[in-house]
């Protein structure tokens, strides 16, 4: 049996509905062009497996599927669409027991043989008629910078990310000498498809581990969300996001206070203007990836699927570019296709909600940030395509003396 959890915004519909009757009938021939709000008058959220969720997709009786693909029995179904987002980050870490990380020479070598393999992969895809878009989050993207382009502060990285790419290209052509003994344990599926069956490692001599970290899931957990507010405001900022995933593994003191000393700048604000804060930034992100110690090499896309026909769709689709449909965004966007204003929005998602459902110590699971989002209200909404914030319900306005 599937878990079932409904909750309602009626009550700003029925104070509208109690004001009409005390003014007059009015009658007119055209649709009102401008509607106050998106907002379906009843949000459904459904627990289902992706098997149940394709086929519910396909015959309208779901709107959307958050967090993971579905499964369709025999193909996507015409009027159903997709949408990308960051879906997870493919991290190398090496062990600092292994003779490879020793020096950065043999370091950097191994961090490049698993580059090239990602890449490798990709190539393979892309020439049997399988692009990122179309693979999804089975798709591998070989980008050995921990900023990735779905990052809103990736400009301040851009160059930097492609100098690590020909930083670790090489020639492609094969692994240097010392590969050819390479050990690599791995975790997720996907960072197992690039260990080489010669590279795998048993029991508790390795060189490096590769691991798939879940994108959405790493901002999750040093995300707030209570008393109408949201934050910290530097959680969705590409070099936060890298210091959870390298931080760990600067070991060197001096270099560990440095980086510690940047974030702490960071998070403070503790920056003249833009251009030191971005020179922070570099700075800091540099100190991360420096030496070989452990790397981003590569990321994958989640791609979320949802009913597009006339009339029992969806559309005006606003996806949040890490954490897709589960976020304020999309939830205040999407527009359905059957009503001007309101109607019932059918979501299904395949985690059970785990967590306590209070506002202070709860709606840390994914079912529960998904319910907080759409009850919640408040002030400032992660900007869907940036590192930033916007103003949710109110905007910013400056007095001036001009007449």
């Amino acid at each position: 049996m599937h878990a079932w959890r409904v909750f309602s915004l009626m009550p700003a519909m029925l104070l509208l509905a109690a004001a009409l009757l005390l003014v007059p009938v009015a009658r007119g021939g055209h649709e009102v062009p401008v509607y106050p709000s998106y907002y379906p008058h009843e949000i459904e959220i459904a627990v289902l497996e992706p098997a149940r969720a394709g086929e519910m997709l396909g015959t309208g009786k779901l709107n959307a599927y958050v967090g993971r693909p579905p499964s369709f029995a025999a193909g996507v179904p015409k009027d159903v669409a997709s949408a990308l987002s960051l879906g997870s980050y493919i991290v190398v870490k090496l062990n600092p027991n292994s003779r490879l990380a020793k020096e950065q020479t043999s370091a950097c070598e191994l961090v490049g043989a698993v580059v090239r393999e990602a890449a490798a992969i990709a190539d393979r895809r892309a020439s049997a008629g399988l692009p990122a878009a179309a693979a999804g989050a089975g798709f591998i993207v070989a980008h050995p910078y921990p900023v990735t382009p779905l990052n809103g502060d990736y400009i301040i990285h851009a160059d930097l990310a492609e100098a690590a790419k020909a930083r670790f290209a090489g020639d492609g052509a094969k692994a240097p000498a010392p590969m050819l003994s390479l050990r690599l344990r791995a975790e997720g599926a996907l960072a197992e498809g690039l260990v080489r069956p010669e590279w795998r490692a048993e029991g508790a001599d390795w060189d490096a581990l590769v691991v798939q970290v879940d994108a959405a899931g790493l901002l999750a957990a040093h995300a707030s969300v209570m008393n109408g507010w949201m934050g910290p405001r530097w959680v969705r900022s590409g070099w936060f996001q890298a210091y959870r995933l390298l931080g760990d593994l600067v070991a060197e003191p001096s270099e560990r206070q440095r980086v510690e000393d940047n974030v702490a700048r960071l998070e403070a604000g503790e920056v003249a203007d833009a251009t030191e804060s971005a020179n922070v930034q570099r700075d800091l992100v540099g100190r991360l990836t420096a030496g070989c110690r452990g790397a981003v090499v590569g990321y994958t896309l989640r791609q979320e699927y949802y009913n597009a026909s006339f009339s029992d769709g969806i559309e005006n689709i606003t996806p949040d570019a890490v954490e897709g449909f589960s976020s304020p965004m999309f939830l205040r966007t999407v527009k359905l296709k059957d009503f001007p204003w309101n109607g019932w929005l059918k979501l299904g998602m395949a985690a059970p909600p785990r967590a306590a459902w209070n506002p202070i110590g709860g709606f840390t699971d994914e079912f529960g940030r998904l319910l907080w989002f759409a009850v919640g209200d408040t002030a400032v909404m992660p900007s869907p395509y940036d590192h930033g914030w916007v103003l949710n319900r109110i905007s910013e306005v400056r007095a001036s003396s001009t007449p």
